[in-house]
């Protein structure tokens, strides 16, 4: 009898402690990494009210909206400089996109809407008042939190920080991922097939390239072959040099499938298969502080099961969001098993910016890699509970790496 998804994950966690490496790197090469502290601005941005485009700074009183109404041009502004103008009645001042806005100055009139001529603006087009004007905080507050910990760190939040005039950034040190993979009928990357029951391996590939992703080192230990001694050296080996070993292949119940025993003599066995579809035989172990996570010899389950296991883990780890999101989906799904399934999905956004998924494409059987898991790829979650889902239900759906 398998336990459900849910325990597991408890039992998980429960083992994990919180990963407290920390180094700082410069902000040109944060790009990727995992943000350890949270980030908070120091001040209000902007600090003083800007002009949002170039124009002309006015008092609404002057022309209180009315068309045709004069002012006298006193100069310009441009954006950097710090002439501390103070309008009076009935003036302006030419101020471009970014500048300062002078004193006493309280809308900005565009340049499109204007005549000037001989030292007079002439206002053809009226504007709101506070029109193109930013206010102080208008992009962020004061001890406002703009970037989490726990965030894998974009172009977006690296010229944030760049704006915040940070240098040097707080990031875990990247956890050692080893990825192994087990198995007689496989080839490794550049061998040539022997004969038709052998098969090149593209699992270890594919592990190695999500943790990465998911903010890890990884390396790629050779193939080992169904061999119960080779298997258990390659397995102690293996975490000599890595924080987390994930395995692949030789899990479930074949006369072949001898890492489950390896890990049953060497290491503490916390997970011992769960009731979900792929995957049920995922097992996960303990050796020391090391963890290892041993997965299906199938690309596509094991890479189902990196996201459903590993990734919780490294979540733990870096204090990282949730990745389920709610979507429409686009038609109906009978369920495949008597298990919680994770089922490959496609995700878009509709005309109307509602989340949709769908099943186009894919395909049933866990072999299936290519069509079922690229880079549009998500996992549509059909809980044990339900028979499958009908067109238009709101479901969850679990983004990839």
């Amino acid at each position: 009898m398998f336990q459900s998804y849910e325990e597991s994950l408890k039992i998980l966690k429960k083992h994990t402690t919180e990963w407290n490496r920390v180094e700082k790197v410069v902000l040109t090469e944060a790009l990727g990494r995992i943000l350890a502290t949270d980030i908070v601005a120091k001040e209000n941005y902007p600090s003083h009210e800007t002009s949002a485009m170039d124009g002309y700074a006015c008092r609404f009183c002057d022309f209180d909206g009315v068309e045709n109404a004069e002012l006298k041009l006193l100069g310009d502004v441009p954006a950097g400089a710090l002439k501390n103008v103070k309008l009076g009645k009935n003036e302006c001042i030419k101020t471009f996109t970014g500048s300062l806005m002078c004193e006493d100055s309280d809308t900005l009139v565009p340049i499109e809407n204007v005549l000037v001529k001989d030292g007079v603006v002439k206002i053809t087009n009226p504007v709101k008042r506070g029109f193109a004007v930013r206010k102080v905080g208008e992009s962020y507050k004061k001890d406002e939190v703009l970037i989490t910990k726990g965030t894998k760190l974009s172009y977006s939040e690296i010229a944030l920080l760049a704006e915040l005039g940070e240098y040097h950034i707080s990031v875990f040190i990247k956890p050692k991922i080893a990825v192994l993979s087990t198995g007689s009928e496989i080839k490794d990357l550049g061998e040539a097939l022997e004969h038709e029951a052998q098969i090149r391996s593209s699992n270890h590939v594919a592990i190695a390239s999500m943790a990465k992703l998911m903010g890890c080192e990884a390396q790629i230990l050779p193939i080992v072959k169904d061999e119960p001694n080779l298997v258990k050296e390659a397995i102690i080996n293996g975490l000599q040099g890595c924080d987390i070993l994930i395995t692949t292949g030789g899990v479930s119940v074949g006369d072949y499938d001898f890492v489950k025993g390896a890990l049953n003599q060497n290491c503490e066995v916390i997970i011992n298969g769960a009731a979900i579809k792929p995957g049920r035989h995922i097992k996960v172990a303990k050796f020391n502080d090391k963890f290892i996570f041993a997965l299906p010899g199938f690309p596509y389950s094991a890479m189902v099961m990196c996201v459903l296991y590993v990734r919780v883990l490294l979540d733990s780890f870096f204090g990282s969001k949730s990745h389920e999101i709610n979507a429409v989906l686009s038609e109906d799904y009978k369920k495949k098993s008597p298990f919680l399934e994770f089922v490959a999905c496609n995700i878009e956004v509709n005309q109307n910016g509602v989340v949709t998924a769908n099943l186009k494409g894919k395909k049933d059987g866990s072999s299936a890699i290519v069509n079922n898991l690229n880079s549009e790829a998500a996992l549509l979650i059909v809980p044990l509970e339900l028979d499958g889902y009908k067109k238009g239900d709101v479901v969850k759906i679990l983004k990839m790496v």
